[in-house]
């Protein structure tokens, strides 16, 4: 077993999961703002130190992908925020990419953009105590798209991101996500994202990565939000297993899907089904930002030094999600 396939399982061996805490401070300062607490840079350690000291961390959390600004903060007992996240048995991560940007040649489509000076910063994150990074890449589904040049120029630039991470002794998380937005049907999605998730492998080992050290961030095979053709969760958990069986490697130690437009309630109820139904080698577990944070941001925000009432919420979350990671999680358990 290599050092990255290790660390890879660490991440999401036995239900584990990944708390993506890597928002932009764009990001962070929307969805503070919505419930009325000033986006400061104290407020935004406040609430994810809230978060990386709580209880099921260490039960339920593997990895957290952080942001710049806060794999570089130390807490209120000045101690530093990786260093918090290992003292819970968890694995410190960073987001590497600086965001999707206009693709040239197709306007209504985006390249993400951070491979100049990037082996230089991943230094500097590995120095800070990063085991592993974050890169997504972002198609939408209309008539023509995603476009073949946005499926292949994302895919070598997650390549390329991926070939410079392993490099550096840390596991690539590769984050191909075919958005939700959209009238587009299931099946659409089905065949979009097959595409899309092929590619990505075809230059991964293109650029000789070793697929046994890297961790798919995909999307579930979802109907379109604004489609009139919604499935229920049996179908996303049969169609989401049949997309990642025909399209990523056997060699891949593990899946953490993203929630993307999904509710906390259905992403988890989703993640269980998958996982009732995983007829295949792969680990199939989480990798939520909002599904995980929503409720107890909101807790929360009522009053932020009440941080035991927001770790309840929060730990509730995670502790559902690792259950449905497992198989284990039912509708009854979401009201004990």
């Amino acid at each position: 077993m290599s050092e990255l396939n290790s660390i890879a399982l660490k991440i999401l061996s036995n239900g584990k999961g990944i708390l993506a805490a890597d928002e932009s401070t764009a990001t962070m300062t929307k969805r503070l703002e919505s419930v009325k607490v000033p986006s400061t840079p104290e407020n935004r350690l406040s609430f994810r130190q809230t978060l990386f000291s709580a209880k099921s961390m260490s039960s339920c959390i593997g990895g957290v992908i952080l942001y710049d600004e806060t794999i570089k903060q130390k807490t209120s007992n000045n101690k530093k925020i990786p260093d918090l996240i290992n003292s819970v048995n968890s694995i410190p991560g960073i987001k590497v990419d600086t965001g999707a940007k206009v693709l040239a040649g197709s306007p209504d489509e985006k390249i993400t953009e951070g491979l100049d000076g990037l082996r230089d910063r991943l230094k500097e994150y590995y120095k800070l105590g990063a085991r592993f990074t974050k890169w997504r890449g972002v198609y939408n589904i209309a008539e023509k798209y995603p476009s073949k040049l946005a499926i292949n120029s994302n895919a070598h630039a997650l390549a390329r991101y991926a070939a410079l991470v392993q490099e550096c002794n840390m596991v690539p998380i590769v984050e191909p996500e075919v958005l939700m937005d959209g009238k587009h049907s299931a099946k659409d999605c089905l065949i979009k994202t097959s595409e899309v998730i092929k590619k990505c492998f075809d230059e991964l080992i293109l650029h000789k990565i070793d697929l046994t050290g890297v961790i798919l961030k995909p999307n579930m095979i979802l109907a379109g939000s604004a489609s009139n053709k919604k499935i229920d969760g049996d179908e996303v958990a049969k169609l989401t297993i049949d997309c990642l069986k025909n399209s990523v490697p056997s060699e891949v130690p593990g899946i953490a899907f993203l929630s993307g437009g999904q509710s906390e309630i259905e992403a988890t109820e989703n993640l269980n089904l998958i996982n009732k139904k995983n007829n295949t080698n792969f680990i199939m577990s989480y990798s939520y930002g909002r599904a995980l944070q929503q409720s107890a941001l909101k807790y929360w925000s009522k009053n932020i030094n009440d941080i035991e009432s927001a770790q309840k919420v929060f730990n509730h979350r995670a502790q559902m999600n690792t259950l449905a990671a497992q198989g284990k999680w039912s509708k009854e358990l979401e009201n004990q």
